[in-house]
């Protein structure tokens, strides 16, 4: 499956869905369509146990489509075009943080603004370390508006979420490891090769165990869940319900593994 802006391929239990709008892959009303429609087909799939996110191009995504800021906010009495923009972005970022399996965000060049909100959403982030990554959009009197300050905070904590989002810091893709907003750093030749084989491992695992397990960490910062009822129920569920499970378990057990 391929779209204009996004394309959609299957690679055993990994689904690479890869922007590809030059220059910039800048969020465009296409590429959050395109991204709605892959969400879709991710959780329409059930074979499907990672999804790797990367970029053609120099830049990962270097935030909103500017033009078409620029045309939602061409009233200046009016901002709900804009406001109806961004509350979209919102909701398919929610859409890939809460998806049953592991994401993976691969970050070669750029990630300004929404595409670190973008990243933010996903699982796992593995950046260049040639990577400028940042939420700027204090110095244009605006604010991440697309989870960006609610993730960044829930991730590396207010400090850090401060100096970035209130000091508009831009940091390369080490200095993001060092501060925990990514997992891991790397140089730009050996991207691609460490994110691949990052999602062929976590292929390899259940999905269902690691969609139970997202489910119990979302868990743990919402006042209003049980985490520790909800893994009790999780356990039960995956030994009475999953083949899978009870399949490793037993080998575990009988000492194959």
């Amino acid at each position: 499956m391929s779209h204009q802006v996004l394309s959609v391929v299957r690679e055993g239990a990994v689904v690479v869905l890869t922007l590809d709008s030059p220059p910039v892959n800048a969020l465009s009303r296409a590429l959050i369509a395109a991204l709605h429609a892959a969400m879709d087909v991710v959780e329409a799939d059930k074979g499907i146990r990672v999804a790797l996110l990367r970029a053609n191009g120099k830049a990962f995504c270097a935030g909103a489509d500017l033009a078409e800021m620029r045309e939602n906010l061409r009233d200046p009495d009016s901002v709900e075009t804009q406001i109806s923009f961004v509350r979209d972005l919102q909701n398919v970022l929610k859409r890939i943080e809460t998806l049953p399996l592991a994401t993976v965000a691969e970050i070669g060049g750029a990630a300004m603004g929404g595409g670190l909100e973008l990243a933010l959403a996903c699982d796992f982030r593995i950046a260049a370390n040639e990577a400028k990554l940042a939420l700027p959009e204090v110095n244009l009197g605006l604010i991440p508006g697309a989870g960006g300050t609610q993730r960044l905070t829930r991730l590396c904590g207010p400090a850090v979420a401060r100096r970035l989002i209130l000091g508009a810091e831009i940091l390369d893709g080490a200095s993001a490891a060092a501060l925990g907003i990514v997992h891991w750093s790397a140089p730009r030749a050996e991207l691609a090769d460490k994110a691949r084989s990052l999602a062929e491992r976590l292929g390899g695992l259940p999905r269902a165990a690691v969609a139970a397990s997202k489910s119990c960490i979302a868990a743990a910062i919402d006042p209003s869940r049980d985490g520790y009822e909800e893994e009790l129920s999780a356990t039960r569920d995956l030994l009475l319900h999953e083949p899978e499970t009870r399949s490793r378990v037993e080998a575990f057990l009988s000492g194959q593994r």
